[in-house]
């Protein structure tokens, strides 16, 4: 076991939200203690004549955009007059309702600024002094203001849209209507076949477009977030945030990618002691620990020079290979002098890693050994003992400036034959529980380890969300969109899927939040462990001044709130673990500073079956705030981390079904947002000018269906499982058109089916002569073009409001044919197989050529089973429409009407799939040997079908009339 002793300066995670507030405020005029919001104090001494309003005249002083909680004794103010006759409560004062709704508007003012500081010291300490100037009063008033907007689309392009969504679903209607009712006698196989494709594509549309229903764009104001959270002369309030980086082996995942991640970690823009990096090395590999340490040494160099230039992005990769003028709106004399030193740095530390690199190539027989001689405890990946190693957080590890650097830890949970370790969702739940223990901060964030920080202020747009007073308490998690390095200009087999990202996700933000994505993403820790998100306040039903014995207003009230009691408890019996924060007492005599606001209704048994056996671990879980106790001591802490990243510690809990990454499915991603989602949480879509994140995609048409394999296979899992959205977590707090969209997610990869088959259609119809409508009438045709200018005007529309390019859609389109008719429908067969026969089938690609220069990868072809089905729909379609225009030519112009319809058919086929034949072709028009065998053989086939069918000819032979013409 990898052991050292841990000193870890463990600072303070307090939040704001237990700074003190002030609800009352005598002062002389410009006191030194100037409140962001002021209570007047009822006086009961006053006189009846005194109890109206004090409205200040206009004056001579400067403009003010802001209250002013004083009384200037040079200015007169004039009450409003009251009539003697009437009753004071006729004014609204004195009357016991006032003063109930003056105390409960005072709470609810509390409770929104529980996160504010209501005083302001003088920076001179001096309490008697004349206070801050009118330029500092702007300022705090700035701090009060939200830290994040919700921009709804602008009415000019959603209207319009809902319409056309309207629109189309009547013209549906006449669709099927019209398919219905009109069947086609003579290829009645044909028409069946078809209309049950079109119903299916149908339900799909449906399940995909109205969770678009509410698209939101958001704006986050970072400077407020710095006025209320970080105060000059004072400690930053900022919560602090645990960052997990997941790899697994060095040899696909290379080294020096992740790297580069770990590197834009550790030089983020955020406070050092509030962030905390964890590497979770799932392959027990040597290479990365060892490359993670040179990586350590480099970013002493790294995080002062991006920091003291304020460079983006902070990957050092990605910098120095930015083809933009590096001194645009740089200052400073030494930047070029630095930058050229920190350059020969960073080859040096590549020339370092790649050694590594090299070296790994080579394994001992007698395995790894460590500098000091022992062995490498991972020397067998599949059995070897947990391993945490602090690499930078710790006393006396600075930069080369003397300030101190976040905390770096590597962590390899224990891996044992026999025990089912639940892959990636795993080795998260593990650094869940690590990071509890060592350092515990109430938000996480998880990258993949290609997945660097692009923007160095992304941590901050989060928080913006997360500490927001007003909406940030219900927030479990804060998604932000993929973005991509290396990808080619025209992104032919749609790898930054912009569509989803920048459409579909914005149309989710509307209703409960955009589903979880895998990467990327700032989650609540409270969040993860199952708990019930906070219940809405309602508003009081009471709003008039009436008594309340014969209130006349609103009508009776007592049935109305014994129903909504019924209801509350209702819908209180559906939830799994409301009011799941417990009391610390019961667990080793208890730490103080815990969160307490619900009593304890747990026994300490209960509470080791859903977490587990580790007390500091069920601790930490208790804290809303995170934090780490001032007593504990790091060795002991160090023990309890290696024992909660044991293979045995989820054993008989509630990790991966209740807590934490949910097990069940390659996609962990999905399942976890959807039981956030169920337990009433909504998650928020962050969209920075800068994009926050980006990583790196398979660029070339096999790895891509692969990664779409991936995907697809995940959702046919969870349509098998207990969680399917189908029929899970109705009762909870799910919103019905988020429920569409994660129906969505899940039941995709069946279209395959239909899909597959429609693309067949067109082939079947050019060979046999046969059509799936009846002959076409001005109705039908009228419902035709109304159906396709729909299509095309909702894609328009869509287009607009989500700022993507007709070429972004379009590639989108294509795309969605391609994965359907291939990875889709592998997947769905790999699913059915695994869930009803209990048999893994993989899918291995195999490199078989490839090319230098920009973009070589994207010519790269590998040979995989995947690319069967689509190859074989080209050729038969392909030859479809050579048969049927020879067919026509044949016949005479009589036959070109009705071909029209089938061409149109095919060529839709053939184009959707184009992107999918320029990948088999290559740069250079090189068609793969292994295409021209399928190519031929299939030709051949097709061939001797079509003698077969022999259409040229009639059932009964041959049939020969007279011309009418005369010869003679």
């Amino acid at each position: 076991m990898l052991t050292v002793c841990l000193d870890i300066d463990y600072g303070n995670h307090d939040s704001a939200s237990g700074i003190s507030t002030c609800s009352e405020l005598v002062s002389p005029p410009f006191s030194s203690q100037v409140p962001l919001l002021s209570y007047p104090k009822e006086n009961a001494d006053l006189h009846a004549d005194q109890l109206a309003l004090m409205v200040p005249p206009f004056t001579g002083h400067r403009n003010r955009i802001y209250p002013t909680p004083y009384n200037d004794p040079s200015v007169s103010l004039q009450s409003r007059p009251k009539v003697p006759k009437k009753n004071v409560v006729v004014y609204g004062y004195g009357s016991v309702a006032w003063k109930d709704r003056v105390a409960e508007w005072k709470k609810r003012q509390n409770e929104k600024l529980q996160m504010v500081e209501h005083q302001r010291q003088n920076e001179d300490g001096d309490v008697g002094g004349d206070g801050p100037d009118d330029t500092d009063l702007p300022v705090m008033d700035e701090a009060r203001q939200p830290l994040s907007r919700k921009l709804p689309i602008p009415s000019s392009m959603i209207s319009p849209y809902r319409l056309i969504i309207i629109l189309r679903l009547m013209i549906l209607g006449f669709f099927f209507h019209y398919r219905l009712l009109h069947p086609v006698h003579d290829a009645y196989g044909l028409w069946v076949t078809s209309v049950i494709c079109e119903i299916w594509f149908a339900i799909s549309w449906i399940l995909d477009q109205f969770p678009k229903w509410c698209p939101v764009r958001r704006e986050t104001y970072l400077d407020r977030l710095s006025l209320r959270y970080e105060k000059e002369g004072k400690p930053t309030e900022l919560a602090s945030i645990d960052i997990f980086v997941s790899t697994v082996d060095p040899t696909k995942e290379p080294p020096l990618i992740t790297a580069n991640t770990v590197l834009s970690i550790l030089a983020v823009d955020y406070p050092v002691d509030k962030v905390a990096c964890y590497v979770s090395d799932d392959g027990a590999a040597m290479l990365t620990f060892e490359a993670l340490s040179e990586t350590s040494e480099f970013a002493r160099k790294w995080v002062p020079f991006c920091k003291k230039f304020s460079i983006e992005p902070r990957a050092p990769e990605w910098y120095f290979s930015q083809k933009i003028d590096y001194l645009k709106n740089k200052v400073h004399p030494a930047f070029v002098k630095h930058r050229r030193a920190m350059k020969r740095e960073y080859e040096e530390f590549k020339v370092r890693i790649n050694s590594l690199v090299s070296m790994a190539q080579k394994v001992p027989e007698e395995g790894w050994t460590m500098q000091d001689g022992t062995p490498w405890p991972g020397n067998n990946v599949r059995n070897h003992p947990g391993m945490i190693q602090v690499l930078l957080g710790h006393t006396g590890v600075h930069d080369i400036e003397g300030n101190e650097l976040p905390r770096l830890v590597y962590v390899s949970r224990e891996k044992r034959p026999g025990f089912e370790h639940h892959k990636k969702a795993g080795a998260m739940n593990a650094l869940v529980r690590v990071s509890a223990v060592i350092s515990n901060a109430p938000y996480l964030l998880n990258v993949d380890c290609d997945h660097y920080i692009n923007n160095s202020k992304a941590l901050r747009e989060a928080m913006c969300f997360m500490m927001d007073p007003s909406l940030g308490k219900r927030v479990c998690y804060v998604q932000f969109p993929q973005r991509f390095d290396g990808i080619d200009r025209h992104d032919r087999y749609s790898n930054r899927n912009i569509v989803f990202f920048d459409i579909n996700m914005r149309g989710l933000d509307g209703i409960q939040g955009p589903i979880y994505v895998g990467t990327g993403c700032v989650f609540r820790r409270q969040a993860l462990y199952g708990y019930d998100a906070p219940v809405k306040k309602k508003p009081p039903g009471k709003t008039c001044n009436c008594p309340r014995c014969c209130c006349l207003c609103c009508g009776s009230r007592k049935g109305k709130k014994v129903k909504q009691r019924d209801q509350k408890k209702k819908k209180m019996k559906h939830r799994e673990s409301s009011n799941q924060i417990y009391a610390l007492e019961t667990i080793q005599g208890g730490i103080k500073g815990i969160y307490t606001e619900q009593a304890s209704k747990t026994s300490p048994d209960e509470l080791e079956k859903k977490f587990g056996q580790s007390p500091v671990f069920i601790a930490s879980t208790l804290l809303e705030n995170g934090g780490i106790p001032d007593e504990a001591r790091p060795a002991s802490l160090l023990n309890e981390a290696i024992q909660v990243i044991s293979c045995d510690y989820e054993d008989k809990t509630d990790w991966g079904k209740e807590v934490g990454w949910i097990y069940g499915s390659v996609t962990e991603d999905i399942l976890t947002g959807f039981k956030m989602h169920c337990h009433g949480w909504r998650s928020v879509y962050c969209i920075p000018k800068r994009p926050a994140f980006k990583g790196s995609a398979p660029i070339n048409l096999s790895d891509r269906l692969h990664q779409v394999l991936r995907w697809a296979l995940g959702s046919v899992e969870i349509f098998f499982s207990k969680h399917c959205p189908v029929w899970y977590g109705y009762g909870g707090g799910l919103k019905w058109l988020e429920r569409f969209s994660y129906i969505n997610s899940v039941v995709y990869p069946w279209t395959s089916i239909p899909l597959i088959i429609y693309c067949t259609l067109p082939a079947i119809c050019l060979l046999t002569g046969k059509f799936i409508v009846p002959e076409i009438s001005n109705y039908a045709s009228i419902v035709f073009m109304a159906l396709f200018i729909s299509i095309a005007a909702t894609g328009i529309v869509e287009m607009r409001w989500g700022g993507v390019g007709i070429d972004d859609w379009w590639r989108n389109e294509q795309f969605w044919v391609i994965g359907g008719v291939s990875s889709h429908l592998f997947a769905l067969f790999q699913g059915l197989l695994k869930v009803l026969a209990g048999v893994n089938t993989n899918f291995t690609v195999t490199s078989k050529a490839g090319d230098d220069g920009e973009y070589s990868e994207l010519y790269l072809f590998k040979w995989t089973s995947l690319l069967i089905p689509p190859t074989t729909l080209l050729i038969i379609n392909i030859v479809a429409v050579v048969v049927g225009i020879s067919d026509a030519i044949n016949n005479g112009y009589e036959s070109w009407g009705p071909l029209f319809g089938k061409l149109f058919f095919a060529l839709w086929v053939i184009v959707h799939l184009y992107p999918f034949l320029k990948g088999l072709i290559g740069k250079k028009d090189r068609l793969p040997t292994i295409i021209l065998v399928w190519s031929i053989l299939l030709a051949s086939l097709l061939t001797l079908s079509w003698v077969r069918i022999n259409p040229f000819l009639t059932k009964g032979g041959l049939v020969l009339e007279v011309c009418g013409l005369d010869c003679d």
